[in-house]
């Protein structure tokens, strides 16, 4: 499988005043083509940072973050956008849906901010909303869609642009177990039909015992786990 991500002693420390905290002590991680990859720990252990850092939005301290080959903090930051819109899709705990346009339109936002023509837009938009389910509810608003509906609409627009990796922070955090099974389901089916590799830092363990690897954050440090280890931890 060809590598999509790859970070090497990645290291974040914030500063107030003098006081220094260390969220990242040296975290090393690669990615690649189709593959599912889940980060667990408790709050406040770095997991967002680490996402942060590997998807070119927050520079680390210290260490490497390479994008299909690319060193993305030491291009002008005007590349590492491109790169990042090209190759990269994020979804959120909270799905950050612009209220006033339907599903069709706010899946097809990432398209015609890209300069793709309106009509070529709302196709391959009309595609992925098949791809998820959710072809039905292409007219409806963001107000008139259940939570785990609202989170699939953000999930295809993640996917829209046909991103090589999809970095997800909590993305069911905040739905039920039916909704979230939902959303662990259309994850996994993405990654086996299409080659996406999915990143996905979460507090439930049901997740990631689905995922090809399992890691843990603890105490700014990144370790493989075993999904014995997962299946003990949720017991």
């Amino acid at each position: 499988m060809s590598e999509i991500l790859r970070c090497r002693n990645l290291r974040k420390t914030y500063r107030d005043g003098s006081l220094r905290v260390e969220v990242l002590k040296g975290v090393d991680l690669d990615v690649h083509q189709g593959e599912s990859v889940a980060v667990v720990g408790s709050s406040g252990s770095g997991k967002s940072t680490l996402l942060h850092c590997l998807g070119g939005l927050d520079k680390p301290t210290e260490g490497v973050v390479t994008l299909l080959g690319h060193e993305v903090f030491s291009i002008p930051a005007g590349t590492r956008d491109s790169l990042r819109n090209e190759a990269l899709g994020f979804v959120y705990q909270f799905h950050h849906l612009l209220p006033e346009l339907t599903a069709l339109e706010n899946v097809a936002m990432p398209l015609l901010i890209g300069g793709v023509p309106a009509q070529a837009a709302r196709g391959r938009a009309l595609e992925w909303l098949a791809a998820i389910g959710m072809q039905e509810r292409s007219g409806h608003r963001p107000s008139q869609l259940s939570g785990g509906e609202r989170q699939r609409i953000a999930i295809a627009r993640a996917l829209v642009n046909e991103p090589r990796c999809v970095l997800a922070d909590e993305p069911t955090g905040n739905l039920d177990s039916q909704n979230a099974d939902r959303i662990y389901d259309l994850m996994l089916k993405l990654t086996r039909e299409r080659g996406t590799a999915f990143v996905v830092v979460t507090h439930d363990h049901d997740l990631a015992r689905r995922m090809d690897q399992q890691y843990e954050l603890h105490d700014g440090i990144l370790n493989a786990l075993d999904i014995r280890d997962i299946a003990l931890a949720s017991s």
